[in-house]
């Protein structure tokens, strides 16, 4: 007995009864039409067309012939979203069901609430064929009915509790039975190099850190790569050590680093052990003996010499009175000045102490005292530095510091911290000096640069004497295809990038790095309208590298 296949609008007629030959030839059919599916079903699976470019939405078109009747699909990126339809042919009357995965551009999460349409648009009006909710997060399946054959514009609606949007795909053809319809023109981006395309199912996207872009041109500016650490500016580190020997107390309270100070607020009081193991009193009494002494001396002095005239004493006893008057002269100058200098110390100071006080706005740096501690005189106490302001310290090559010179403009710097942290941009900045001659220790030029540091302290970023990698931005501009750091991937010791060509289907592009600035670089190897992978193409290699080359496709 023979099997009619089921059309919309005609039934199937079996007998009651079946012979085990009729059974044969009837179980042979069923094989027969579900092999045809399966096969069906796996090329919508594994096939993948791509959509829109985003280069001034201008569409690179591609043409498909329809006429074998094959599952297809297509895919279209929004400004929101990304949608990737897998869908039968299309034949007038006859449900088409599609299998639409529907992704938030922004982190690249699949769709988990809210409704899809698929429309079929002509001058005579529009069709639209509509699915309330996913049946997985990520998957709406729509059942595309189209009432009549001919050609249509293609077009997605996307309806989110949070977002719509409408979605151009390109044309397609509905056709009948003996010819089924399918996609007509599908705008898509730009390939790359050639080579073999990668399959990346969209549920190994979600669940990776995945996101694309398209590729489109820019500029940045030329630039010199450096180590750079950041020091205070000129006479922005000061340390103050103790003028005379005495013993340390706090100004107002004890002063601790990371401390605000400001110009002038008193940070040590030393109290002074006046002429070492002498008092002041003993100062006075030693200098008053000695003008007694020196006093008498002298007025005997006067008498020998006269009597030396009168040849009534020796010149040996006027000489040895003479050379006595001359030592004790100079001890009791000795003990004046011992004594002035105590009188000195203590004239116009709170209990003849003396103050240390900050000379400028800043921070303490370092304390290298305790309270109560007996210091000499010269020994350091705490070391202060400026944070309104901060220099970095660059080493560079002597070929790259020749491209520098003193009151240069300068677009900037872009700093790299150490540990994986996000890239410091600084636009205010200024070139203070390069140094004369090359480092003997490291082969390297000195340049200094200023900047700005927000706030008492600054940013822990530019914390002084941190060490990180700069790039100096000159002056001069390079134009070019501009992409995220994060877009390129190490491939053995090559760089390359990842192109999506579809919603599944993905290309190795090699390319090279022309300037760098921070998280962007400029590349040659690229042009606008491709779709970038600009995070998650280390999962594409992975993917690739793992793949045993067995068929990839979806269980709906």
């Amino acid at each position: 007995m023979a099997i009619t296949p089921t059309v919309k609008g005609e039934t199937t007629h079996t007998g009651t009864t079946m012979g085990s030959e009729s059974a044969g030839r009837w179980f042979r059919h069923v094989a027969f039409v579900l092999a045809i599916g399966c096969g069906l079903w796996l090329t919508a699976c594994g096939q993948g067309h791509a959509d829109q470019s985003g280069d001034d939405d201008r569409d690179h078109g591609e043409s498909h012939d329809p006429s074998a009747g094959k599952s297809w699909s297509v895919t279209a990126w929004g400004s929101q979203f990304e949608i990737y339809p897998e869908t039968d042919p299309l034949i007038a009357g006859e449900i088409a069901s599609a299998h639409v995965h529907v992704t938030h551009l922004d982190g690249s999460s699949p769709v988990a609430d809210g409704a899809v349409e698929i429309v079929f648009r002509s001058p005579s009006g529009e069709e639209a064929f509509r699915s309330e909710a996913p049946v997985r997060t990520g998957i709406f399946n729509v059942a595309v009915e189209p009432s009549s054959p001919g050609e249509f514009d293609l077009s997605f609606r996307i309806e989110t509790p949070a977002a719509k949007e409408e979605i151009r795909g390109g044309r397609v053809r509905v056709g009948s039975r003996q010819q089924p319809g399918g996609i007509l023109v599908a705008p898509a981006p730009k390939g790359g190099d050639g080579g073999e395309p990668l399959p990346f199912l969209k549920e190994e996207q979600w669940r990776s850190d995945f996101s694309t872009s398209w590729v489109r041109r820019g500029e940045l500016a030329r630039s010199l790569g450096a180590l750079v650490r950041v020091r205070p500016p000129a006479g922005g580190e000061r340390l103050l050590s103790s003028p005379l020997a005495g013993v340390v107390s706090a100004g107002v309270a004890w002063p601790y680093p990371g401390q605000p100070i400001s110009r002038g607020a008193p940070l040590l009081r030393v109290t002074p052990l006046v002429a070492g193991e002498h008092s002041l009193a003993e100062l006075e009494a030693s200098a008053a003996s000695f003008e007694i002494e020196r006093t008498a001396l002298r007025g005997r002095l006067a008498r020998l010499e006269e009597l030396l005239v009168l040849e009534a004493t020796s010149r040996r006893e006027v000489e040895e009175v003479r050379h006595r008057t001359d030592i004790l002269e100079a001890q009791r100058a000795a003990a004046e000045s011992d004594l002035e200098a105590a009188l000195a110390t203590r004239a116009g100071l709170a209990h003849g102490a003396i103050e240390l006080d900050a000379p400028f706005d800043g921070e303490v740096a370092e304390v290298s005292v305790t309270p109560g501690a007996t210091i000499a005189a010269g020994d350091d106490l705490v070391r202060v530095v400026r944070t309104d302001m901060a220099w970095l310290e660059a080493a560079l090559s002597p070929m790259d510091a020749a491209q520098l010179a003193p009151g240069q403009p300068l677009r900037g710097l872009v700093l790299t911290p150490r540990g994986g942290r996000e890239p410091i941009e600084l636009s205010d900045v200024r070139l203070v000096s390069v140094a004369p001659e090359v480092s003997a220790r490291t082969g390297k030029v000195a340049a200094f640069f200023e900047v700005g540091t927000p706030g008492a302290g600054g940013s822990q970023a530019l914390a002084l004497g941190v060490a990180m990698d700069a790039v100096i931005l000159l002056g001069e501009v390079r134009p070019g295809v501009v992409i995220p750091s994060t877009a390129l991937v190490d491939d053995g010791g090559v760089t390359v990038v990842y192109l999506q060509l579809s919603g599944e289907s993905f290309l190795r592009q090699e390319v090279h790095v022309v300037e760098r600035q921070g998280s962007r670089v400029l590349v040659d190897g690229l042009e606008p309208g491709q779709r970038l992978v600009h995070r998650g193409g280390d999962a594409i290699r992975r993917a690739s590298l793992m793949s045993s080359g067995e068929a990839h496709g979806h269980v709906h």
